[in-house]
């Protein structure tokens, strides 16, 4: 697990600043602070920061190249199968030097090229430069596990890097905000790839290529991969209970392969606890768990946990985080710098700060809900749907979108009472439902808050295009697989994996997902639908596989998340900081935010009038986001 950046001329061989470049790289050294390198020559600079896994001797380091110096690789992230790779390698006579899995990327790209990547199970963000033809090759996982961001300059450069803060180091950087990005954030609560906050920088897409060659134009990302839900009528429900769990183990052994301390999350979920039990059964010794616990009992998971660690005699550590646990605010906008509004940041950064001082690798269960239908708007979601199928769009809209504006909104009553959320959403198609569903401003909040002259500035774009695009192009044949690959382009990769990347990397420690092996998901993308959700329960394949490993009650219980009381701390400990947020000078500067509007939002909340709790968290991200980075 790394950092890597670089810069390209794809228009000369122009020099570049070396101290600049190194400026750069040491942006990164939380990702890798066992060692650093570059790589400079006329037209290229590559930089890299090394976290040793695999390999722990300097043959490990990076930027590595071929034998004659014509290739230079920098990466970050781990190839699972590369000794199985590196085995065809050595077939075709290629002699390799060290023991670790970047090597196998620089040998693989001068065999196969771009194609190279098809061949990698893993995770990585990969800068390949050959000099024999001039190019420069960017490549990123499957389902975005690792970062890679990069900015075509006006003047012929390339940029690239793991993180953006490597990028705000270039000092002629264009800092213009992209207003979608802005209006995708306070919709999903993270920018959706590829935008980033700024116009002159974009993500890398999972799945995707960029290859840049010297006095071509500007290179456009091309995919490599995608994942096709199409239900195999073979996989009946006795065959998925006797794949299931021999695929995820084979995908949890690849794994185990470290040279360094290895360990793994508990929450005491099903899909930690999963990986948790195929861990257990595949090491020789005890699985090192940890999680962390709080002294709320409805954000408390710890007795859950602690009943699979006693089943599998895992040495388990808990640390109780204070539930007024607010002092890393400000540290969140350093380590996403761009506005990221999943609170449950803060204690994925205090489980991960945990295993760091006992590990250097830890396995997550990261994936499942979006590859089983787990979550309970997905099963909302199919509710709604048989009602649209049933009638017409022509006539929900107006019946029940006149409920929806005419029925309060009861923040304070029992959950049966709220139904303005489901009358809304039946007024809509599918696409717009689902976005009513995950979007933590509902569109009449979000059109308020924004100032309308930034509206404006908006030409009628709506985030809501975002969603339907993925959707209307999904490789799908039913409604449920629908709305879980649409999960899985937006909110996988740009909430959840960005989440834990960066409070792991925080740390300097590696997460590895199996749950998110690619192997394994095109193998799950293939059960029909109707084994996922039954009743109030979601997830039901993967459930009923892991009966024989998991207790029914860690199994069926209701899904509690990895919140923070945010309602409760804008009420108290941080109630003098969000309503200094509301008068900000830097906020009101922007234009973006009808700053009056905030104030009123900030004065329902702390009344107990209203819950605006995820609105003024966005709000409150946002403003330290624009501090931290000085953009505008």
């Amino acid at each position: 697990m790394c950092g890597l950046v670089g810069v390209f001329d794809r228009t000369g061989e122009r020099q570049f600043d070396r101290q600049l470049l190194i400026r750069m790289n040491d942006t990164l050294t939380h990702r890798g602070p066992d060692g650093w390198g570059v790589h400079v020559e006329p037209g290229v600079a590559l930089g890299h920061r090394r976290l040793a896994i695999i390999d722990l001797t300097e043959a490990g380091h990076q930027p590595m190249s071929n034998e004659t110096g014509d290739i230079q690789v920098v990466f970050n992230g781990e190839i699972y199968n590369f000794m199985e790779v590196r085995a065809e390698l050595e077939k075709m006579g290629y002699q390799f030097r060290s023991h670790c899995d970047t090597e196998v990327i620089v040998y693989g790209w001068d065999a196969w090229g771009p194609a190279c990547v098809e061949r990698f199970r893993g995770m990585f963000a990969i800068a390949v430069w050959d000099r024999r033809v001039k190019t420069l090759f960017l490549a990123r996982d499957r389902l975005g596990i690792k970062p890679l961001y990069y900015a075509h300059l006006a003047d012929g450069r390339l940029a690239f890097a793991s993180e953006l803060k490597a990028i705000f180091a270039l000092p002629d950087l264009p800092r213009a905000i992209d207003p979608q990005a802005v209006e995708d954030y306070f919709a999903y609560g993270y920018i959706p790839e590829p935008k980033t906050i700024l116009k002159s920088v974009r993500k890398l897409p999972p799945g995707h290529i960029l290859v840049q060659r010297r006095g071509a134009d500007a290179a456009e990302p091309k995919a490599f991969w995608d994942i096709a839900f199409r239900t195999d009528p073979k996989l009946t429900p006795e065959a998925v209970r006797e794949e299931l769990v021999l695929r995820l183990k084979e995908a949890v052994k690849l794994r185990l392969i470290a040279d360094v301390p290895l360990g793994a999350f508990l929450s005491g979920g099903v899909d930690s606890s999963a990986v948790v039990a195929l861990m257990a059964g595949l090491s020789t010794g005890s699985v090192n768990t940890y999680s962390i616990g709080f002294d709320q009992p409805d954000y408390d998971e710890r007795d859950f946990a602690q009943e699979v660690a006693r089943r599998y005699h895992t040495t388990h550590t808990t640390r109780v985080v204070n539930p007024d646990d607010f002092e890393l605010v400000d540290r969140l906008a350093d380590l996403y710098d761009e506005p990221f509004a999943d609170s449950s940041a803060m204690p994925t950064y205090r489980v991960c700060e945990l295993a760091r001082e006992h590990v250097t690798v830890a396995l997550s269960g990261d994936g499942g809900d979006e590859l089983f239908a787990g979550y309970r708007r997905h099963r909302w979601h199919m509710y709604e749907q048989r009602l649209r199928d049933r009638l017409p769009l022509m006539l929900r809209r107006p019946i029940f979108g006149a409920l929806g504006r005419l029925y309060p909104k009861l923040d304070w009553a029992p959950k049966f009472l709220r139904a303005k959320s489901t009358f809304e959403a039946l007024s809509f198609d599918a696409a717009e439902g689902y976005f009513h569903s995950v979007s933590i401003l509902p569109t009449r909040l979000r059109s308020c808050l924004l100032r309308s002259s930034f509206r404006k500035s908006l030409g009628g774009y709506e985030a809501l295009s975002v969603l339907r695009n993925v959707m209307d192009n999904a490789p799908v044949d039913n409604e449920l697989s629908r709305i879980q690959y649409a999960d899985i382009k937006t909110y996988l990769a740009g909430d959840i994996l960005t989440k834990v990347d960066r409070a792991s990397m925080a740390h300097s420690l590696e997460v590895r997902v199996p749950i998110l092996d690619h192997k394994f998901m095109e193998w799950a993308a293939q059960i029909p639908p109707a084994q996922h959700i039954e009743g109030r329960q979601g997830k039901l394949s993967f459930k009923r596989a892991l009966e024989p490993l998991l207790s029914e009650r860690t199994l069926y219980r209701e899904k509690m998340g990895f919140a923070v009381p945010l309602e409760n701390w804008f009420r108290g400990a941080l109630k003098d900081k969000i309503r200094k947020v509301a008068q900000s000078e830097l906020l009101s500067d922007t234009g973006i935010l009808d700053m009056s509007f905030l104030t009123r939002l900030v004065d329902e909340h702390q009344s107990g009038r209203s819950n605006h709790s995820a609105a003024l968290w966005a709000v409150l991200m946002f403003e330290s986001s624009l501090k931290r980075a000085k953009i505008s």
